[in-house]
């Protein structure tokens, strides 16, 4: 998703089951009436004196979005009477991090829980809803996946905050020299054009690797486009092993051979960022990022004529179109307060403060569209009108988002199945050889282990 290198943070092995069975003490019954009066008052609040809050995020693919959020903590700290800290993380270690800090006890306060984690870590969060309620309240209300991803049980496990629009971020001029004057709307037409591309050593690239984000924000959605599905609609019977299915995993054996990278079995979530802004492939499936960032370093990040490469770059709306149809799978984010938290009443005004229009538009802003936000009202702020064109396509792109489990309900279950990369190692065992009809099969007993049916 980005070009810089996440900073890495070591962290212990963990069994991700064991989460499930952490439990604690019910959550703080602070009214959001309370928290707002807090604020209002101009003066930290007497609780908050001395103590400290801890916040751990993932490192930003907009690094100007983390230094924006540095910024605004010793705003935050003055405001709440307390020390306020953020840390920045790898993605990919966040599970490690929150399930080592639940089976400690001791942690940070706060974390940031990406797609529907709330139902993963729901024993060990705090039920946030007097923060999330007003906030969607006040804002036009959130974004429809946002009520399966942090609201279990009928109460907001986690407030939402930003989600993060993907598209297909292209080389204008690129595809113009093969004939494509826009980005294919089917996967047959986007097969066709990236092998006439591949032969000019322009190849597709994507990650099948075990990566957060490009990886299953492009396999969940190519599985649904052919008709595929975890679940029927009851979320209790495996159905994974369809037609649909089967012919999705061909589909991807032939478009990787014929037009993509083959070494983006190997990428994270920044080798196709770099190898776009290398020259080294067309396309890519990606936030906004790639544009941003080869737009703030133009001096740098070049094309092969020595112009700025920003300027040849396009974003196109959604992923091709199957027999199906056509779906997008997006990362949304929320922030969720942990039970063994010292400081539940902080960390909810502290959220409630981070949602203050004047101190969220900051951040938002920086962000250019990269990172939208969770509630519908701020897709009208006047930030849209002045960003660039290719940056438009993510004003109203958390309309439109599925979430994984479908089309059963996003479960508990559906998360393993996710964090186990069960679907991209699928497409992943398709393309390195074994017949479509065997990976189906070893998708369906994996599937069949977790939902137990």
């Amino acid at each position: 998703m980005d070009t810089h290198d996440p900073r890495k943070t070591s962290t212990p092995g963990v069994d991700r089951r064991t989460f499930i069975k952490v439990g604690g003490a019910a959550g703080l019954a602070a009214t959001a009436g309370g928290l707002e009066g807090i604020l209002a008052v101009g003066k930290a609040p007497a609780y908050a004196q001395g103590t400290k809050l801890h916040i751990v995020r993932w490192n930003d693919f907009i690094p100007e979005a983390d230094v924006e959020l540095k910024r605004q903590a010793p705003e935050a700290s003055k405001a709440l009477g307390a020390e306020v800290t953020f840390e920045f993380i790898n993605a990919n270690d966040l599970q490690a991090r929150i399930t080592a800090a639940i089976q400690s006890g001791a942690g940070a306060d706060i974390f940031m829980f990406q797609y529907n984690w709330a139902h993963l870590y729901a024993n060990a969060v705090v039920d946030v809803s007097d923060v999330a309620e007003p906030i969607a309240k006040a804002e036009g209300g959130f974004y429809d996946v946002y009520t399966p991803s942090a609201k279990v049980g009928g109460k907001w496990l986690a407030v939402p905050h930003s989600i993060i629009g993907n598209a297909v971020a292209y080389r204008r001029s690129w595809l113009k020299e093969v004939g494509a004057t826009e980005f294919p709307k089917t996967w047959d037409d986007l097969r066709k054009v990236s092998a006439l591309l591949k032969k000019k050593g322009k190849p597709y690239g994507q990650t099948l690797g075990h990566t957060f984000g490009d990886a299953p924000t492009f396999t969940y959605p190519l599985l649904w486009s052919f008709g595929g599905a975890e679940t029927d609609a009851s979320g209790k019977k495996v159905v994974i092993n369809s037609k649909g299915t089967v012919e999705s995993v061909k589909f991807m054996q032939a478009f990787w051979k014929e037009g993509c990278d083959e070494g983006g079995l190997a990428w994270d979530d920044t080798n196709n960022n770099r190898a776009f802004h290398a020259g080294e492939i067309s396309a890519t499936l990606n936030g906004a990022s790639i544009y941003i960032v080869a737009k703030r370093q133009k001096d740098k990040i070049k094309d092969e004529k020595g112009e700025p490469m920003f300027q040849d770059i396009e974003n196109a709306g959604l992923l091709p179109a199957g027999p199906a149809g056509q779906f997008p799978l997006y990362l949304n984010h929320s922030h969720a307060i942990m039970k063994y938290s010292k400081n539940q009443k902080l960390a909810k005004t502290f959220l409630t403060w981070l949602h203050k229009k004047e101190n969220y538009e900051k951040w938002f802003q920086v962000n250019e569209g990269y990172s939208v936000a969770a509630t519908t009202a701020w897709e009208k702020h006047s930030m849209w009108d002045r960003i660039d064109k290719p940056l438009q396509v993510f004003r109203t792109a958390a309309r439109k988002t599925r979430i994984f489990g479908y089309a059963g309900p996003t479960t508990a279950k559906a998360t393993e199945v996710f964090t186990k990369y069960i679907i991209t190692d699928m497409y992943a065992k398709g393309v390195q050889g074994m017949k479509a009809e065997d990976a189906v099969r070893w998708a369906e007993g994996e599937l069949k282990k977790i939902y137990g049916a």
